[in-house]
């Protein structure tokens, strides 16, 4: 197994200006049980994938890839589920409990766009 060095994100919330270069999004700090636990799912996800490719150039039958790449599908639904929980139980609760209300139209979207 290869050695991982894992770090927490280093600032909470930063608006997009104060982002990394090339990076126009929000920052959120996570706790590094959390942020492991994501790595960790995204590392394997990231394995899976490499391995799917592998099959295609080892011309391996296509109903063995798709097998693999529902395996995919549902792996990263169980990412996504538990970036959401993580997030309603965080960011979410942060905001109402400091009166920004419109964080409920944001996480209705959110959920919204992961249903499709």
């Amino acid at each position: 197994m290869e050695d991982q060095t894992l770090q927490a994100a280093p600032s909470a919330e930063a608006p997009a200006e104060e982002t990394a270069a090339g990076c126009p999004c929000r920052h959120k700090h996570r706790e590094a049980t959390e942020y492991d636990a994501l790595i960790r799912r995204l590392n394997r996800i990231e394995g899976q994938v490499r391995g799917v490719r592998g099959m295609v150039e080892k011309e391996c039958y296509c109903t063995d890839i798709l097998t693999q790449v529902s395996a995919i599908q549902s792996a990263l639904n169980a990412f996504s589920r538990e970036l959401l929980s993580n997030h309603i139980h965080t960011c979410v609760v942060q905001d109402i409990q400091n009166g920004h209300l419109e964080v409920v139209d944001d996480l209705l979207v959110t959920i919204q766009k992961l249903m499709k």
